[in-house]
């Protein structure tokens, strides 16, 4: 709820991505252990620097600024330019009870594409990516004519 506010109070283009924005857009949730999110780039850095001043511990890596709360949930926020125009077409949604901007069904569906697509992330990762894309086309089945015939192949085995 810290980090909701601290994106709101400030009106920062924000939203939620992977797993929470999975749980929004599929019929039933998952557990999840991290909370990932893309913030507009333009305001990382101030997003950043007012969370650290809310007690958030950052590591940042090539890809993404991770924080850590009081809480045992870890935050990654993805600076990768794939996920830069999510915030313009996210969408206000009540997760958990909390009010936040989810990412668009179309891009949360684009996002865990590429996740699976990484070959350098674990496989048990990649697994839970399919799982999630699955997921998202068994919820909104007219997903399924956009998917690369490679996770076609994959939900056919």
């Amino acid at each position: 709820m810290r980090l909701v506010s601290v994106m709101e109070d400030r009106e920062i283009p924000w939203c939620m991505i992977g797993g929470l924005a999975v749980n929004h857009w599929a019929e039933e949730a998952m557990a999840t252990a991290d909370v990932d999110l893309v913030i507009a780039t333009d305001h990382i850095e101030e997003c950043v620097t007012a969370l650290i001043s809310e007690g958030f511990l950052a590591e940042r890596f090539p890809w993404s600024v991770n924080l850590k709360g009081k809480s045992k949930v870890s935050i990654q926020i993805s600076t990768e330019d794939f996920y830069r125009d999510f915030p313009a077409s996210s969408v206000p949604a009540d997760v958990h009870g909390i009010l936040m901007r989810v990412a668009s069904l179309e891009d949360t569906l684009r996002g865990k594409i590429k996740a699976w697509s990484e070959p350098s992330k674990r496989a048990s990762k990649r697994q839970k990516d399919l799982t999630d894309i699955m997921r998202l086309t068994e919820s909104h089945p007219h997903l399924r004519e956009s998917l690369p015939q490679k996770i076609v192949k994959r939900f056919e085995e």
